[in-house]
């Protein structure tokens, strides 16, 4: 990702409060920016703006709002996005109808019976992404040999199957025009059994593109693996998120000359990867923005550390996510978010609704904090624009934030500096209530402080956040004090010494870039492309060389898809992984071998073997080593390397840290870094330097 061309590259991204450019400008300088996510009386989408912020400047040149950027400049832009995560937990996604092999309308409404709390007699009802069910009248059953059977037909996993049903597409026609004239365009198609024999799928959807639905989402292609509830959760959240996706894409498109058609655009993917633009998805994408801060703070802490594991925190406006590093990203395949559960490759991330715009409460004697968020717009009470009051408010009137250090972008013109009398007034208000409780109540007792009070909200949300870090750490088997705290997020700085102090921490590392890392992680990602089929051979010697020969066909296609995308070869790598578990288990893990190479009593690609038993026990504590093992999916990674070289790390100081403190009155807003510098331009700002603590 560099600039030779004269070029520039944008990495951003977009939160839930703050959108955040990272631009290798024409030369190799770096600008950063950062500005509100949500601003609708000065711009309608925020990484456009913050485009055309920088061009201008960099360019000298005024640069209408109103008009489409020129794009002859713009080389790359790589963006992450929390489109998909926010029309998922706000229900705001497309209209969907799921067609399901009849019998089975109910499947996805019983689901699997899981419950969070085991012993709760009151159990709810997880929500459902569809509005309608239509069953397809089609069936296809495991072969028997049975009397009276059709020859059998052979499935992707090597299974013999029996058609013993073929799909009535001529009753279904007339179904799927009832959906159209009451304005459902979107479908998710779930049959039996498609995950080894997509024929059908394939039929109906073709069918159903044919008489005019804008998108539908296959199982079989959305996650063609085994178990078809998780894989029709999977195709419901596909069909319901990835139109939302392609209104926002859509949307941002128009906002430069000639649609980005001559601009490469590619979206961070849930599993840490970028996609191009047109094949980006909404099941892959739900946890696009926390996914840049993970490749972040990878390739800045853990190489800076020795190799020491990394635990990453990265508190943005809206929440906290956490997750774990130790030289290898760790992925999930099967995870429930706001409630609906995805069979799609994960980083796995814990995420908290602990944020600097989490809301503070007062209720029934405890100091609540969260899960509503004040966002962007208004934001918190110190933005001015009558916001709630928020950890953010907290801080600040405890001394944490200095009003002079920051921009002048808030109040309604975008030209004021943060106001600590608003935050000290909207707290005046909660403190009134603790004050109340605690003077009237059954055992009374002293008033507390404006400070006490805020101090109180800071701890409540500083435990919220440990939660998840404990549940990465000490939940699996890992000592969190072994590890490194990756500080980054607008808001991480104010918390991480005492979540490091309260978890036994004795580093903390502060990237010079912390307050826009995930979009640094942008600049610093691969481009992924993954391909994966179902399998159902035992992990045995007789079935060796047919893995290999799996494994290798996947390879094949992953490298034949970058290299069409312009990666040479030489920046081409892949990796294997195979999805095992005991024979009669439940439980199947995704292993990789490049920590166990290959021997006489392995797959060419590794032993993968011993990387499930090392992994089982460490997960579990136990193995079953009588008990045959069986492989129910194979899957290959493929990486082009194309992220940004990083620059060189200052060297770490001797003696005491110097203190720097802007001066100047709290209503002062700082003038930008000269751009020589490299961390700020126009209403952005930056964080130079590096800390250890």
């Amino acid at each position: 990702m560099g600039s030779p061309e004269g070029r520039f590259h944008f990495a951003i991204d977009r939160g839930g409060t703050f959108t955040d450019v990272f631009a290798q400008c024409p030369g190799g300088h770096v600008r950063v920016l950062k500005l509100l996510s949500e601003d609708p009386a000065n711009y309608a989408d925020a990484p456009t703006e913050g485009i055309r912020r920088i061009l201008e400047q960099e360019g000298g040149m005024l640069l209408p709002r109103d008009r489409p950027l020129d794009t002859s400049r713009i080389a790359s832009i790589r963006m992450g996005t929390t489109v998909a995560t926010n029309a998922l937990l706000e229900r705001r996604g497309e209209r969907v109808a799921l067609l399901v092999t009849r019998g089975f309308r109910d499947l996805l409404h019983v689901g699997t019976q899981a419950r969070e709390d085991l012993f709760d007699l009151a159990v709810p009802m997880p929500e459902v992404l569809y509005e309608d069910v239509l069953e397809v009248d089609e069936r296809v059953v495991l072969y028997r040999g049975e009397p009276g059977s059709g020859a059998p037909v052979k499935g992707r996993t090597g299974d013999l199957l029996e058609l013993q049903q073929p799909v009535d597409l001529g009753g279904l026609r007339a179904k799927l025009e009832g959906l159209l004239s009451r304005g459902i365009r979107s479908l998710a198609v779930v049959l039996m059994h498609s995950y080894t024999w997509a024929q059908h799928e394939q039929q109906v959807g073709a069918l159903a593109r044919e008489l005019g639905f804008t998108h539908v989402s296959l199982s079989s292609e959305a996650m063609p693996m085994v178990r078809i509830v998780p894989r029709g959760h999977t195709a419901c959240a596909d069909a319901y998120l990835t139109p939302a996706i392609q209104r926002y894409v859509q949307g941002f498109r128009r906002g430069f000359q000639g649609q980005l058609k001559d601009v490469q655009v590619l979206f961070m993917r849930s599993d840490g990867g970028l996609a191009p633009m047109d094949s980006f998805s909404g099941s892959r994408a739900v946890l696009s923005g926390p996914a840049g801060g993970v490749v972040g703070y990878s390739a800045t802490t853990y190489q800076a550390e020795g190799g020491q594991p990394v635990i990453g925190f990265d508190m943005g406006g809206t929440s906290t996510d956490v997750s774990r590093y130790a030289g290898e990203f760790e992925h999930v395949f099967e995870a429930s978010t706001a409630g609906v559960t995805l069979q799609a490759p994960q980083l796995d991330i814990n995420t908290v609704a602990a944020g600097g715009g989490s809301r503070l409460f007062f209720r029934s004697g405890l100091f609540v904090v969260g899960p509503e968020s004040a966002g962007a717009h208004p934001g918190p009470a110190c933005y001015r624009k009558g916001g709630p009051v928020t950890v953010t408010d907290a801080n600040l009137v405890l001394g944490r934030l200095l009003p002079a250090s920051f921009p002048c972008i808030f109040g309604p013109g975008e030209d004021q500096p943060l106001s600590p009398e608003a935050s000290r007034k909207a707290l005046e208000a909660v403190a009134t209530e603790v004050n109340s409780f605690l003077t009237n109540g059954p055992c009374p007792a002293s008033p507390l402080s404006l400070e006490e009070v805020a101090m109180g909200f800071v701890r409540v949300a500083n435990e919220a956040m440990c939660r998840p870090i404990r549940a990465l750490t000490q939940a699996r088997g890992h000592d969190p004090s072994a590890h490194v705290l990756a500080c980054f997020g607008g808001a991480g700085g104010q918390h991480a010494c005492a979540i490091a102090r309260a978890l036994g921490m004795d580093t903390v590392h502060i990237h010079r870039h912390s307050g826009l890392l995930s979009a640094l992680g942008l600049a610093l990602a691969d481009v992924v492309h993954e391909a994966q089929e179902p399998c159902s051979l035992p992990y045995a010697p007789e079935t060796f060389v047919q893995l290999d020969q799996r494994l290798s066909r996947l390879e094949e296609q992953c490298v034949d898809t970058l290299l069409a995308q312009g990666f040479p070869r030489s920046q081409i790598s892949t990796e294997s992984f195979l999805h095992l578990r005991y024979q009669g288990t439940d439980c199947a893990l995704m292993v990789s071998a490049h920590q166990h190479p290959a021997t006489a009593h392995s797959p060419r690609a590794g032993d993968f073997g011993a990387a499930f038993v090392e992994r089982y026990m460490r997960e579990f504590g136990f193995i079953i080593p009588e008990r045959p093992v069986v492989v129910d999916d194979v899957r290959v990674r493929g990486t082009g390397r194309s992220g940004l070289r990083l620059e060189d790390v200052p060297k770490a100081q001797s003696g005491p840290p110097r203190v720097d403190k802007v001066g100047g009155s709290a209503s002062a807003c700082p003038p930008p870094p000269p751009p020589a510098q490299g961390y700020g331009v126009g209403r952005g700002w930056g964080c130079p330097g590096r800390v250890l603590g």
